[in-house]
C-alpha cells in the first residue's frame, strides 16, 4: 500500500457518505484467525463473556467493554478481543463508539491497518461521531505499523474535515518520525503547531530532544531545551536524562553534570539510571575514582545502585588493570543483596582473562552454572582467548566443543582467537583447516582473520601461499586495512621482493590506505639490512615530510605486526643530513 490516503479527500465531518464509499472500495475483509491461549485469566475473561451474552436482560455495553479491555491492556491477547466483538454483533449486541476503538486498536497491534480502517468506515456509517481517542488509535496505529507518512495525511484529512487533535495526536506523530530517524521532520511539527493548534508539551520537546542526542547534534538539543525553558514548558527527570546520556555519549561531562545541577535547583530527583550515566561514561574514561564518588554522592540521595552500576565499576577496574579491585566491587554488590546478571559475570570473567588468572576466570565460570546462569557467547569467548593467551590451544579446544554442545555458537572473534594462537605456535595447516571450518559453519571471516592468516603464513614459511591469498583478496575487492598491508610488507621484505613492496606501497595508496610509521619502518629496516640504502633514504624523506618521526631524533625501529617492537642496532652508523640511524 504505497499510500495509505493518496485518494482519501474529506468534504465534511457532518456527511460521511463519501468516506464511507472511499474505504469500502479500498478495503476488503478476509477470515481472520484467533490464536488458542490455555492461560486461565484468559479463559475466565471469555467464560465471563459468554455468560453475559446469555443473561436476560443483556448487560450493558460498559460491562462488555471491560472484558475486553482486560484482554488488551493486561494480556495483549488481541486476537481473542477480536473474536469475542465479532459474537457481540452475531448475538444482535451493537458495539458502541468505544467497543469499536477497542477494535481499532486491536487490528492496529496485529498489523491489519486496512481493517481498522474499515471498523472506522463502521463507526461514520453508524452515526457516531469519531472523537479523539478513536482517532488518536488511528493515528498510533499508522506508526506503530510504519506508516509515519500516512499517519500524516490521515491528521492533514482529519482537520481539513474539522475534527479537534490533542497534545496526545501529536506526541505519537512527533514520536513516529523520531523513530524512523525522521528528527528534522518532527521539529517541524512541533513547529507547524505551537501557537496554533495546540501547546507544545514536554512530551513532544523531549521525544525530539532524545533524538537530537542520540544523533549527537548536542548543540541543537541543548538550544531546544532552553527554548522549552523560554516558553514555560517544565522539563522533566526524562529530558534531563535524555541530555546528561548524549553530552556524556559525546564527551562531554561538565556540560552533563551542569544539567544534574539544573535538576537539583528545579528539586527533580536523579534517579538510578541517571546516575547509572554518569558512572558508566567515567569508567570509560578510565576514571573510576570519581565514578566511586558518584557511587557515594547517589547512596548519600538514597538511590541505591543496582546491577549496571556495580558492572560499570566492575570494568572500569578492568580497563586500568586493577581486576583485584574489580573483585572486591562484585563481592560488595553480592553482599548488599544485588544479584549478578550474564553480563556481570563475563565484566569479570573478561577481567581476568586479560591479566592471565585463567584459575581465577574458570572458578567463576564453573560457580556462574551452579548459580543456574547460562554462559554466553561473549563468556567462552572470553575464556577461549585467555587461554591461547597461553598456549593452552587444547583447554581452548574443548572449550569451543562444549561451547557447540551446550548450544551457544561461536563467533568470528571467536575463531580469531584460536587462529591466531595456531599461527604464533607455527600450527599453520591447522589455522588454514580452522578458517575452511568457519567458513562450513557460515560465518564469515573478517578483515583480522585474513591478516592474522597471511602473517602466519608469511612466518610458517609459506610465503606464495600467503601472497596467494592477499592477491585473492584484493580481486575480491576487500576492503583491507593498513595491517593486512603491513603483514604482507613485512613478508615482502622478509624475502627480498623490494619491487613488489614498492609496487605495493604504491597501492595501497591508491586504495586510500595511507602508509603509517610501522610500514615505512618495516621497509626502510629491511633495505638497509639488503645495503638498499638509496631507496631506504628516499623512504626516510617521504617518512619525515609526512610527520611519522621527529628527525631530531631518529631511531629506526622494527615494528613487528601484533604489537611486538624491536630495536635495530649494529656496528655501523649511517648519517643522512646529519641525522643518525642506528642499522
Amino acid at each position: 500500500m504505497s499510500s495509505l490516503f493518496s485518494l482519501f479527500r474529506f468534504r465534511s465531518s457532518s456527511n460521511p457518505t463519501f468516506l464511507i464509499t472511499f474505504l469500502r472500495r479500498l478495503y476488503s475483509h478476509s477470515p481472520f484467525l484467533v490464536s488458542n491461549n490455555n492461560n486461565n485469566n484468559v479463559d475466565n475473561a471469555v467464560s465471563s463473556f459468554h455468560y453475559m451474552l446469555r443473561m436476560n436482560p443483556t448487560p450493558s455495553m460498559v460491562q462488555f467493554n471491560k472484558i475486553l479491555i482486560s484482554l488488551v491492556k493486561n494480556n495483549n491477547h488481541y486476537h481473542t478481543a477480536i473474536s469475542l466483538s465479532h459474537q457481540l454483533e452475531f448475538n444482535g449486541i451493537m458495539p458502541n463508539i468505544f467497543t469499536l476503538t477497542i477494535l481499532i486498536n486491536c487490528y492496529c497491534h496485529v498489523g491489519h491497518v486496512t481493517f481498522a480502517f474499515s471498523i472506522f468506515a463502521k463507526i461514520l456509517k453508524l452515526g457516531y461521531q469519531p472523537n479523539v481517542i478513536t482517532l488518536n488509535t488511528l493515528i498510533k496505529g499508522l506508526c506503530f505499523n510504519g506508516k509515519v507518512k500516512e499517519a500524516l495525511h490521515f491528521h492533514d484529512h482529519v482537520l481539513a474535515c474539522g475534527f479537534h487533535l490533542n497534545q496526545v495526536s501529536y506526541g505519537i506523530l512527533i514520536n513516529g518520525l523520531c523513530k524512523i530517524g525522521e528528527t528534522r521532520a518532527a521539529l517541524q511539527v512541533l513547529r507547524r503547531i505551537e501557537g496554533k493548534l495546540v501547546k507544545p508539551n514536554v512530551v513532544m520537546y523531549t521525544t525530539i530532544i532524545d533524538n537530537l542526542c542520540k544523533d549527537k547534534l548536542i548543540i541543537d538539543a541543548r538550544d531546544l531545551y532552553f527554548e522549552m525553558i523560554a516558553k514555560k514548558v517544565s522539563p522533566d527527570v526524562f529530558t534531563y536524562t535524555a541530555l546528561i546520556h548524549g553530552f556524556c555519549i559525546v564527551g562531554q561531562l561538565k556540560e552533563a553534570i551542569g544539567f544534574l545541577n539544573e535538576m537539583v535547583l528545579r528539586k527533580i530527583n536523579a534517579d538510578v539510571f541517571i546516575f547509572n550515566i554518569f558512572v558508566d561514561d567515567l569508567c570509560k574514561e578510565g576514571k573510576v575514582k570519581a565514578a566511586k564518588n558518584v557511587l557515594a554522592v547517589m547512596i548519600k540521595q538514597g538511590v541505591q545502585p543496582d546491577v549496571v552500576t556495580y558492572t560499570s565499576l566492575m570494568d572500569g577496574y578492568c580497563l586500568i588493570n586493577e581486576v583485584n579491585k574489580a573483585k572486591v566491587i562484585f563481592n560488595t554488590m553480592v553482599q548488599r543483596g544485588v544479584i549478578p546478571d550474564v553480563h556481570c559475570y563475563n565484566v569479570m570473567i573478561n577481567g581476568l582473562c586479560k591479566i592471565k588468572m585463567m584459575d581465577e576466570a574458570m572458578k567463576l565460570f564453573i560457580e556462574m552454572q551452579t548459580k543456574k546462569y547460562i554462559p554466553d557467547t561473549i563468556t567462552y569467548t572470553s575464556l577461549i582467548d585467555g587461554l591461547c593467551k597461553l598456549g593452552r590451544i587444547s583447554h581452548a579446544w574443548k572449550l569451543l566443543d562444549q561451547m557447540h554442545d551446550r548450544g551457544q555458537f561461536a563467533d568470528v572473534i571467536t575463531y580469531n582467537s584460536l587462529l591466531h594462537a595456531l599461527c604464533k605456535n607455527h600450527y599453520v595447516d591447522n589455522a588454514i583447516a580452522l578458517v575452511k571450518k568457519h567458513k562450513d559453519h557460515g560465518i564469515q571471516p573478517d578483515t583480522y582473520t585474513y591478516t592474522i592468516l597471511i602473517d602466519g603464513l608469511c612466518k610458517g614459511g609459506q610465503f606464495k601461499n600467503a601472497r596467494d591469498v592477499f592477491q585473492d583478496l584484493l580481486i575480491k575487492g576487500y576492503s583491507l586495512d593498513i595491517r593486512t598491508y603491513n603483514v604482507m610488507i613485512n613478508g615482502l621484505c622478509k624475502e627480498g621482493l623490494f619491487d613488489e613492496v614498492e609496487a605495493l606501497l604504491s597501492k595501497m595508496e591508491d586504495n586510500g590506505i595511507i602508509p603509517n610509521a610501522v610500514t615505512y619502518q618495516t621497509t626502510i629496516f629491511a633495505l638497509f639490512h639488503k645495503d638498499e640504502n638509496e631507496k631506504a633514504e628516499k623512504l626516510l624523506r617521504k617518512m619525515i615530510s609526512r610527520g611519522l618521526i621527529n628527525p631530531l631524533s631518529l631511531q629506526c625501529t622494527v615494528n613487528q605486526p601484533h604489537g611486538c617492537n624491536q630495536n635495530v642496532s649494529s656496528s655501523s652508523i649511517i648519517s643522512f643530513r646529519g641525522i643518525k640511524v642506528s642499522r
